[in-house]
């Protein structure tokens, strides 16, 4: 009976195709009691579709390939099961035990063959410190939103360690030129280079492992990972390696010292074509390849020239690099600096920069749709492919932003005028945070699904719930209608987490102020709080909305007590400081209750990349300093802030101690606050907590939904 029964079981698996199998295996990852009942079947249609429909007590998904039937899956889950898949590895899939049935066949056909995900910069301000399981999560979670386009960056300094050993440097020299870990990001866009280096060696070989899975199995999933090529970023020691070699200094980047500045070799130059070859075709040897590079020349930085013939020229030699070691290749680029500096990117430019590639062989992700189409203001990028991209999020910060209903107009009247050169919709995230379903709804607008916004936002309410509920419908459309307004911005963090001023905000990196009413977002937050779930998406919400509603508090607040001071009201100033003191402390509690929203998780992570504990507590400064001073000497603090459990008590609460005890000392002796001598305080104390390696002391979670109403009455909101 066993001979026969593996017999049976073989007959099936060599029967299915590579994608079914691929389908059935994320189907078994992902809701692990429905895999069984799921069939997936591949049809041939040569573009991306999917079908569903009940079959006796199966669910059929008939689909193109993989990609498409993860697709159809999760539009199941979504519409049908209520169900949410988070893209964190560490929360739960809570789904039904009875399957429901597709009572009418479904068929939804894409809108666009390219639907791209990730930013470099999310490489750095979220996954820094993951391991194999985040990015399995992760990749199911793409795969099941329809990404068949995700940036792929891990694992390169492994390669360019091979590469510039060739060139006679040694692997001190190599491990020195690179950043640390953390900020590795920013030293693959030739922003920065030696920033809390030297990289361990240890960190670079376990970065190949994983980027081997990572590829392995996006690949699976019919996805097509954009791998790195040359930008022409080298280190200095090249400049005496190749003295005649064409080599300028980067001016430097972001208040960065002159010793962390980066070099840029011409593509106009013979050595760049030598140096893309030998590194495409050794990234080809670990990683293989799927002939589309991602590469940046000038992301926030200066060009050697802004004339635009030299422009042309040399964006024509880096493409031509390129295509000499791969003549299948495909050049991604960023259309943030089009947007980010206008000043030197003029129509003449850009036109000159992009038309010296041939057509179709440089595609422009079109970065920042909430904020500027860039597709309207040059000319739909005067013919060459984009692929439109909602951002949403800048540093990783933690607030609810994205302006819903403007983004569908836009994505809407790109489908309509933005000409047939756009090839894509995706997403530019910095980092992750609180509006996941922001990224859901951007992706989901790449689908012909007939679903209207209306009906999209009363089915997201359902899943946050697990189940049909009149009161989440409303508070989901007054979230979307009323609270989600804004594009997102930098710095977008309650005014908790910035550095205590007087007035408005201390730096551009700590912009606070919102478009709606705080009354409204309480309303909400009530509202929620009446609805029975137990789903963890339905914890997370009520977490997110009252953390959100509490740091806008906090800075009211604020103002109360800056008017105290000014009005020379002592004991109101008291009040008011022992109300915001006690305010963090129960902020910093409220987000314990989610554990997105962790310092602890942050860095036990970064601790687990180590072999050792010197090694260890080297990856914990590298990521606590990130998220608060991000570099010495550098005009981006507090970029990158949290709200975090943990991250509020130890950093930001006691920042805003040490302001409530200078403003009352100068209502006590009667002197003017002097903000300047504060700052230096504060910058003393950033740095210290920064590159110390001190014990926090966490809160521990509570019922988030017994907490948050004792808050509202405690604060009497």
């Amino acid at each position: 009976m066993r001979i026969i029964l593996f017999f049976l079981a073989f007959a099936l698996v060599s029967c299915s195709t590579p994608d079914e199998r691929a389908a059935k295996q994320l189907a078994s990852r992902v809701v692990p009691g429905y895999a069984d009942d799921i069939i997936f079947r591949q049809t041939t249609d040569t573009s991306d579709v999917f079908e569903l429909f009940s079959e006796g007590d199966k669910i059929v998904i008939r689909a193109n390939n993989a990609n498409s039937m993860a697709t159809g899956l999760n539009h199941y889950l979504k519409n049908f099961c209520d169900v949410t898949v988070s893209w964190y590895a560490f929360d739960p899939v809570q789904y039904p035990s009875q399957m429901p049935v597709v009572d009418k066949p479904v068929r939804v056909e894409a809108r666009t063959r390219n639907r791209f995900f990730l930013n470099y910069c999310t490489f750095g301000y979220t996954m820094p410190w993951w391991k194999w399981e985040d990015w399995e999560r992760l990749i199911d979670w793409m795969a099941l939103n329809g990404v068949n386009m995700p940036l792929a960056n891990t694992g390169q300094e492994a390669i360019w360690q091979k590469v510039w050993r060739r060139h006679g440097m040694s692997d001190a020299q190599i491990r020195e030129y690179f950043t640390g870990p953390a900020h590795l990001a920013w030293h693959r866009m030739s922003n920065i280079d030696h920033f809390d280096g030297p990289l361990p060696q240890n960190w670079i070989d376990s970065q190949v492992k994983l980027q081997k899975k990572i590829l392995r199995r996006e690949r699976q999933l019919n996805m097509k990972p954009v791998l790195s090529a040359f930008s022409g970023h080298v280190p200095e020691q090249l400049k005496e390696i190749y003295p005649d070699a064409v080599i300028t200094d980067i001016p430097r980047w972001s208040g960065f010292p002159e010793e962390n500045l980066c070099h840029f070799l011409s593509p106009t130059d013979p050595l760049f074509a030598r140096i893309q070859k030998e590194f495409l075709q050794e990234q080809e040897r670990m990683f293989g390849t799927d002939h589309i590079y991602g590469v940046d020349l000038f992301n926030e930085i200066e060009a050697p020239s802004w004339d635009p013939e030299t422009l042309a020229a040399i964006s024509r030699g880096a493409y031509d690099s390129m295509a000499a070691a791969d003549p299948e290749a495909v050049w991604l680029q960023m259309g943030w600096m089009f947007y980010y500096d206008r000043k030197h990117w003029t129509e003449e430019n850009i036109k000159a920069y992009l038309q010296a590639v041939p057509q179709g062989k440089v595609v422009i992700l079109d970065y920042y749709l909430e904020h500027t189409p860039v597709w309207t203001i040059t000319d739909k990028f005067y013919g060459q492919p984009y692929i439109l991209c909602y951002l949403g999020n800048f540093g990783g910060n933690i607030r609810m932003m994205g302006n819903f209903h403007q983004a569908s107009e836009r994505i809407e009247d790109a489908f309509e005028r933005g000409g047939d050169n756009l090839v894509g919709i995706g997403s530019t995230l910095e980092g992750f945070g609180v509006n996941m379903f922001m990224y859901e709804y951007v992706l989901d607008k790449a689908w012909k699904t007939g679903i209207s916004d209306d009906q999209w936002v009363k089915n997201l309410s359902s899943r946050r719930m697990g189940f049909v509920d009149p009161v989440a419908e409303k508070v989901w459309k007054s979230l979307t209608d009323s609270i989600y307004i804004a594009g997102s911005c930098s710095s977008q963090t309650p005014l908790a987490c910035a550095r205590p001023c007087l007035n408005g905000f201390w730096h551009w990196t700590a912009i606070h102020p919102v478009r709606y009413d705080n009354a409204t977002l309480v309303r909400i937050w009530k509202e929620l709080l009446q609805v029975p779930s137990e789903r963890w998406s339905y914890v997370s919400d009520i977490v997110n909305i009252g953390t959100q509603a509490l740091g806008n508090h906090f800075a009211d607040l604020r103002d109360e007590l800056t008017h105290a001071y000014k009005s020379s009201d002592i004991e109101r100033a008291r009040e008011c400081v022992d109300v915001m003191k006690q305010l963090l402390d129960d902020i910093d509690a409220l987000a314990a209750c989610d554990p997105q929203l962790s310092l602890k998780r942050w860095l036990d992570d970064a601790s687990s990349c180590a072999r050792t504990e010197d090694e260890a507590a080297y990856y914990r400064r590298n990521a606590r300093t990130l998220i608060t001073i991000w570099g010495e000497e550098c005009s981006i603090r507090d970029y990158a802030t949290r709200l975090w459990s943990g991250l509020v008590k130890s950093y930001y609460a006691p920042r805003w101690h040490m302001y409530f005890e200078e403003i009352l000392d100068c209502m006590e002796d009667g002197r003017e606050y002097d903000e300047k001598e504060f700052f230096k305080k504060c910058e003393e104390f950033e740095d210290n907590w920064a590159a110390n390696d001190s014990e926090i002391f966490y809160n521990e979670p509570v019922s988030a939904l017994i907490f948050s109403k004792e808050l509202i009455s405690k604060y009497q909101l």
